[in-house]
């Protein structure tokens, strides 16, 4: 008989056990998924997640921990979908446990639609060379919904300078200038597939994170002083010690409606870019989507990114 715990996240005396059981499927599955205890709680300490309804841990007879759940659910929308991510010690694969996490989320997902009075969904992804990750997503009806890529670009090779528009000017964004970086975004991907408003709050909680750096986050201002486009770069030194390697992300690059078709976006990628090397990376990666409306995926190949990865986004209705 394969007896199972499922119970809360009780925080501190958590996160060793959910660090170890992470980093020993990242031995196996090579998601670049690994982590640490800092970065656990870093991540927790997200105001969007509610820690103790958001999270849920497994454990076997002998109380070792052998899987984890966590959902990511938007705060507002007309759709609320829950991301489900999740990691089953490799010994424990295929007993039913990716069921019972499932079934989780499923449920959490039902008290959000009780509780807000809206339409839920639940949400994975895989990436398509994991066929673990793919077969999970199939047996338990998940469906096809969106693909993404993820893209690296060497950054040895010569980077053009970006050319603004007159009167364009670009400079490092801060922490005074968070709500209106805010409104720019949400004004920039309002009409974006899966778009959920970012929060003033989930804002102020990046630019608090260890890892941010505020010569990484870019705007450009128009002649008016408005917000017109943005790229927030990152660098994450866990995740390049645990790969020997030295890379940085384009984390999110957008262009406010009313600015575009303008160059503003590949300036301000190509500005990015200079940045990070600037910083010392070797090479930059960005995910995309490979249906977005304005045409990102066509912008980064443009200036020499190619396809690292494929992901499959999957979406289970719940109601």
């Amino acid at each position: 008989m394969f007896t199972l715990t499922m119970r809360p996240l009780a925080i501190e005396s958590d996160l060793e056990a959910i660090a170890h059981l992470i980093n020993t499927c990242e031995e196996v599955d090579r998601l670049e998924y690994g982590t640490s205890v800092s970065e656990l709680r870093t991540d927790f300490d997200n105001p969007s997640i509610d820690k103790a309804r958001d999270i849920r841990l497994w454990e076997d007879a002998d109380g070792n921990l052998i899987g984890f759940g966590q959902l990511g659910i938007p705060e507002s929308g007309e759709i609320i979908d829950g991301w489900l991510w999740y990691c089953v010690h490799p010994y424990n694969r295929g007993k039913d446990l990716e069921r019972q996490i499932i079934a989780w989320g499923e449920e959490r997902m039902r008290e959000v639609a009780r509780d807000r009075n809206v339409q839920v969904e639940l949400r994975c992804s895989a990436r398509d060379d994991k066929p673990y990750y793919i077969t999970v997503a199939e047996n338990n009806r998940f469906t096809v919904d969106r693909y993404f890529f993820t893209m690296q670009r060497s950054l040895a090779e010569p980077i053009p300078e970006p050319q603004f528009p007159a009167g364009f000017t670009l400079r490092d964004a801060g922490h005074q200038d968070t709500e209106a970086w805010v409104e720019m975004f949400n004004q920039t991907f309002i009409d974006h597939w899966n778009h959920h408003d970012l929060t003033l709050d989930r804002a102020k909680y990046m630019l608090t994170t260890p890892d941010y750096k505020p010569e990484l986050d870019l705007v450009a201002l128009a002649p008016d002083r408005t917000f017109a486009a943005f790229s927030f770069c990152a660098i994450y030194p866990g995740d390049n010690e645990r790969s020997g390697c030295k890379e940085g992300w384009i984390a999110a690059l957008g262009t406010r409606r009313g600015f575009r078709k303008m160059g503003l976006a590949r300036s301000m990628l190509l500005s990015g870019m200079h940045k990070l090397k600037a910083a010392g990376m070797e090479t930059a990666k960005l995910g995309v989507d490979t249906q977005n409306p304005n045409n990102a995926l066509r912008l980064y190949e443009s200036v020499g990114f190619e396809k690292l990865y494929n992901w499959i986004t999957y979406v289970k209705d719940v109601t």
